[in-house]
């Protein structure tokens, strides 16, 4: 009987104490903004992009992962406190891995973060005529030596849409492509998406310095 008392004495100790362990409070602030470019917001593949997050002062030295989203907004919550925002590469813009961005967080935290992309695609506008859709829109080169890798215009139901998640997506083959003029593409609306009454589009680009293709923003056109 002794033993037993003594052993559940220990087990009721040893619950309390990963109680205590596991009862941290929550975060009580939020970070939040969009990636821009000349003031701009720039869009991007949802969670594709991302930002690291560190602090200074604790034995594990970790990042904290910051999606974004693809409007170029995101949000993270933390404690408050200073802390050192990163650029890394991979992504549809120069890393900047050695000038990070310092931020002290209390509350509610707005911080933009400016970016320089690759190339960015400025100026686009869709009209429907009958099953076609025309767009026409402009790709600037930002960094220097960068080439145009592909260029998609993506169709969706959904106003989530990118390369890899939409209902249609077709590679443009560009002849004489510019940079800084004005390009014209018709696509031929798929015939199981002429019914929908509504769908969502977006060009996309990828120069052939990045992993990742940048976007326009999506957006709604009537059928």
């Amino acid at each position: 009987m002794k033993k037993y008392i003594i052993y559940s004495l220990v087990s009721i100790s040893l619950m309390l104490a990963g109680c205590e362990k596991d009862n941290f409070d929550a975060p009580n602030a939020m970070l939040e903004g969009q990636v821009t470019y000349q003031g701009e917001p720039i869009s991007v593949r949802s969670n594709s992009a991302e930002f690291q997050i560190w602090q200074d002062g604790y034995a594990l030295d970790e990042f904290i992962p910051v999606f974004i989203a693809q409007d170029g907004t995101y949000s993270v919550s933390l404690f408050a406190g200073e802390y050192k925002l990163v650029r890394r590469g991979g992504d549809p813009w120069l890393p900047q891995l050695n000038d990070t961005i310092v931020v002290q967080v209390d509350g509610t935290t707005q911080v933009d973060i400016p970016v320089t992309p690759y190339i960015n695609i400025s100026n686009e506008s869709f009209q429907v005529n009958g099953q076609t859709l025309s767009a026409s829109f402009q790709i600037d080169q930002i960094v220097e030596d960068t080439n145009v890798q592909e260029v998609s215009i993506m169709l969706s139901r959904n106003i989530l849409l990118d390369r890899n998640i939409n209902d249609f997506n077709e590679v443009i083959e560009l002849e004489d492509f510019e940079f800084g003029t004005s390009n014209s593409i018709d696509i031929e609306i798929p015939e199981s998406l002429r019914g929908e009454g509504y769908l969502y589009v977006r060009v996309g680009a990828r120069s052939s310095m990045a992993n990742e293709l940048i976007y326009t923003n999506a957006q709604q056109i009537d059928l």
